[in-house]
Formats: structure tokens, sequence, C-alpha cells
């Protein structure tokens, strides 16, 4: 059985764009039935999201961050976040999407992740971080309320007709940045 050991976790570059995408439609496809549309989980291609990778990662500037985690199959996650510029931000930064292979999940490699981004974040100058997640999923929100994330704000998605999502921060980023 493989363990945290059995993974490395490093910077995605342009020519993971294929793989990233690929991760992405399966763990959508894996966490969300009876939460989102499945006519839209089943309509997701990852072509486009390999070129929406690609066009990210070429363009990447400082303060962006995108990580994904490989084992001896292949990539099975990966983090996306960036610092945040608006004056009104709740947060310094955000985490954009988190997103691990059901079969990776349970390792601690969700953690390892989010902690890797807190600490490329904070040396960009980050201080505080906060991240979204779809209300109904709650295997998610215990997740981050384990890790210390306070649920701040709830409202409607903008992508999701009838489906709203939780907003939760750390205040102090250095509390996953350890």
């Amino acid at each position: 059985m493989e363990g945290l050991l059995d993974y490395a976790i490093i910077p995605a570059g342009p020519a993971d764009a294929a793989e990233l995408a690929r991760v992405h439609v399966t763990s959508w496809r894996e966490t969300y039935p009876g939460i989102l549309p499945q006519v839209s989980l089943n309509a997701m291609r990852a072509e486009a999201h390999a070129k929406r990778f690609h066009r990210d990662l070429t363009r990447a500037k400082a303060g962006d961050v995108i990580l994904l985690v490989e084992g001896a199959q292949g990539p099975v996650g990966y983090v996306a976040g960036a610092l945040l510029k608006r004056q009104d931000r709740p947060a310094d930064a955000e985490v954009f999407t988190l997103y691990l292979l059901r079969s990776a999940q349970g390792l601690g490699l969700g953690k390892a992740l989010l902690c890797a981004a807190a600490r490329v974040l904070k040396a960009e100058g980050a201080g505080s971080l906060m991240l979204t997640v779809l209300s109904a999923n709650h295997h998610a929100r215990r997740f981050y309320e384990h890790l210390g994330g306070e649920a701040f704000a709830e409202f409607p998605s903008k992508g999701w007709s009838g489906i709203s999502e939780t907003a939760y921060r750390w205040r102090d980023i250095g509390q996953l940045a350890r």
C-alpha cells in the first residue's frame, strides 16, 4: 500500500497541462455526482481543460502557484492559487482549486498540497489565505475545518444555479505553512 512518502509535490509547468486536465475531470466526476448536474459532469472534456491549464501555466506570474502531486502511476492531484490583488479582499491569497483522485485520498496528500501552496504563497508575502467550496461538499468542508479553516461566508455559486458555496479563511497563513 502506498503512503505519503511514495508521492512528490512539484511545481506544474505547461508540459503538465494534459495530466492536470485528466486529474481535474476525473476528480470532478468522482466528487460531484449528486451535487452538480450529471449532464455537466458527463460533458466535461479533458482536452478543453488541458488548453486552459496550458494557457494559465504559460502566462503564470509572480504570486501564482500550481503544484501537482505525483506517484509511481503519475499525477493524482493538484492545487492552484494566487496572491489576491484587490483592495477589498477578505484574505491576501486564495486557493482556487485543490483536487485529488479518489484513489489518492486518505493518505495525507490533500493536507500536504494545501500546506505546500500556503508555504509558497506565504513566501510571496501572503499573511492570510481563503478558499471556497461547494456548500454541499461536506467531505471537503470537514477537511478544511479539520485544518483550522473558519467558514466566514456563504453565497450563491456564480456558475451553478441553485447551488451555494462556502468561503473558508485562515487568518494566519502560517497555520498551514508550517
